[in-house]
């Protein structure tokens, strides 16, 4: 195999950024083939130009047809990038657009381009401004520009898919349309948003190959805070825009990450679309091939989270990662609230005194343990009953813990103000992954997500190694609130094997988050055969408990688990993509 000098380059990068141990694990992971190709996955799940030609005749016979203004800042553009870029937007099947070009170029070197389009479309509108005023006053320029009832985002060398103002417009209820456009907004919702946002790709330079796919959950604050995984396609109210002052040149580099978050607090209503509707160009010199490239971006990045919880009166510390882009979010935790750990005692007194040891070299020493004997979630019920603390660890005695400072950084998340609960990343004795959060719909009911995964892997989109929100985590290692857990009505005793997650999907129900975070590690002294929840195992009543988790939570088993997205995998619980058609 010939070894193509940019892969030299990018392992040269690699070595020097993150050492040679860390950077074995990264290459290894990278290398590792992926279960279903995403360039043949791509080619066979596109829309053909039939499909293409039915969305244009059905948009024409919406009852309304909002204007959509797509604002693109310009700076020595490429020509080549230009044109491929306004014309994926002369391509759409939605047409009532205008694209706002605002140019910072010095010269005119972009600008006899952009006339002789503005010439052939009366859609496109241009303006040469005097100065390079910076990528955020530059698009501020683009919002003058204007007219829309809707504005969306797009980098002056990236592409819109043909169908993706048509499915943005769909998905948020703007269209009052036909017959044919009922029940195409995810999640059963007929309000209108505020802000929409898609799934995107990557691209090469010549656009041949598509690589990288992110697919995304639905909103999820957690998640934001740890990495801009909403990027694009982002598409937001006229409003809103007004309302939250467009873009701020001192968060130039990631200014549409504060953009971002000032939109999502404001918003009334949030969609996303689980397409793949744009397609980011890499180049050489781009953070999308190159993330060192640009570190004034990720600094911008931290400013723009500190600003985001400092605007929300949250006390938190926020420290950029190993990887670029990703950040931790470290809350801080007010006085010393008293934290009841209670311990089900399954494997008898040598387990519980392992466990017990590792309780006690924490650094936090305001907690009471409760001990309960095993007789599932009755325990626990009972376990949460005594307990005077504030926050409730529920844990299995056969788990050490291993982060000294695990219950501060617990009770830091459960301490903000809709977060009910915060589970941990658990590792088997032989130190890969049981559990980095749950999603349902995977398996029989649902699944501890990167089960069997090396423990140092990141997963797909650094997924095992960033805090965000997941409809479920697991009973071994949890702590809660113990307002919502009585508010909810604990754990269901009926359920043998699914406890955990009916706990979730309650607390969901009414209206707050559970968290997964990778920054407090335990061990699960458990077997490998008859583990992780999603595989087979002959626990007493688990055929009874799936039966009530199908009927009770029916709507989320139709509609798709919220935190992971529809064109994954059902039968996998690595973020592999779904190889049906």
């Amino acid at each position: 195999m010939k070894i193509k000098p940019k892969l030299i380059m990018k392992g040269i990068r690699c070595l020097k950024q993150y050492g040679p141990r860390e950077c074995m694990i990264r290459a290894a992971e990278h290398l590792k083939p992926e279960e279903v190709p995403y360039g043949p996955w791509f080619e066979k799940h596109k829309l053909k130009e039939e499909e293409w030609t039915k969305q244009r005749e059905d948009s024409e016979n919406w009852k309304m047809r909002p204007l959509v203004s797509i604002c693109v800042p310009l700076y020595k553009t490429p020509e080549k990038y230009l044109c491929e870029m306004i014309e994926s937007v002369r391509n759409q099947t939605y047409s009532n657009w205008q694209l706002c070009l605002a140019d910072g170029t010095e010269d005119d070197s972009v600008e006899h381009v952009a006339e002789k389009y503005c010439k052939e479309d009366r859609r496109i509108c241009y303006e040469h401004l005097k100065e390079n005023l910076g990528i955020a006053e530059n698009t501020n320029a683009a919002f003058a520009l204007a007219k829309g009832e809707w504005i969306g985002l797009l980098d002056h060398d990236d592409i819109l898919a043909p169908e993706a103002l048509y499915e943005v417009l769909a998905a948020a209820g703007a269209a009052v349309a036909s017959a044919s456009m009922v029940g195409r907004n995810r999640k059963g919702n007929s309000q209108p948003a505020d802000v929409v946002y898609t799934d995107e790709d990557k691209v090469s330079e010549d656009l041949k190959q598509h690589f990288q796919p992110h697919f995304k959950p639905d909103f999820n604050p957690d998640l934001l805070c740890s990495n801009n995984y909403i990027t694009h396609f982002f598409v937001v109210r006229r409003e809103l825009v007004e309302q939250v002052g467009g873009f701020r040149r001192e968060y130039d580099g990631s200014q549409d990450y504060d953009f971002i978050f000032r939109c999502t607090d404001a918003a009334r209503r949030i969609v996303h679309v689980p397409r793949i509707l744009y397609h980011w160009r890499t180049s050489s010199g781009s953070t999308a091939d190159n993330p060192a490239s640009k570190m004034y971006a990720y600094e911008a990045g931290k400013r723009a989270i500190e600003e985001h919880l400092r605007a929300r009166g949250i006390a938190a510390e926020v420290s950029h990662t190993k990887s670029l882009g990703f950040y931790r979010v470290k809350y801080q935790l007010e006085g010393e609230p008293l934290i009841t750990i209670v311990i089900a005692n399954v494997n008898g007194d040598d387990a519980l005194d392992q466990c017990m040891r590792s309780i006690r070299a924490g650094s936090y020493k305001n907690y009471e343990v409760v001990v309960v004997e095993n007789n599932g979630s009755d325990g626990y019920n009972y376990g949460v009953a005594q307990a005077k603390g504030e926050y409730v660890v529920l844990l299995d005695s056969r788990v050490t813990i291993l982060t000294e400072d695990w219950l501060e950084e617990l009770a830091g998340h459960c301490r903000q103000e809709r977060t009910a609960a915060a589970g941990c990343k658990l590792l088997y004795p032989d130190g890969t992954v049981y559990h980095a959060g749950i999603v349902v719909g995977i398996g029989e009911i649902a699944h501890n997500m990167f089960n069997g995964m090396r423990g140092g892997y990141y997963g797909y989109m650094h997924r095992a190694g960033v805090q965000m929100n997941y409809s479920a985590v697991d009973l071994a290692c949890m702590m809660v609130k113990k307002s919502v857990f009585d508010e909810v009505g604990g754990l269901n005793h009926a359920l043998s094997h699914w406890a955990d997650v009916d706990l979730g999907l309650k607390m969901g129900q009414a209206g707050y988050r559970v968290v997964y975070t990778p920054y407090v590690k335990a061990r699960y002294d458990i077997s490998k055969q008859k583990t992780a929840k999603g595989q087979t195992d002959t626990v007493s009543g688990k055929t009874a408990s799936a039966a009530y988790m199908k009927e009770h939570w029916a709507r989320i088993f139709e509609e798709g688990d919220a935190c992971y997205n529809p064109n994954f995998s059902k039968e996998k619980a690595d973020y592999s993509l779904s190889d049906e058609a």
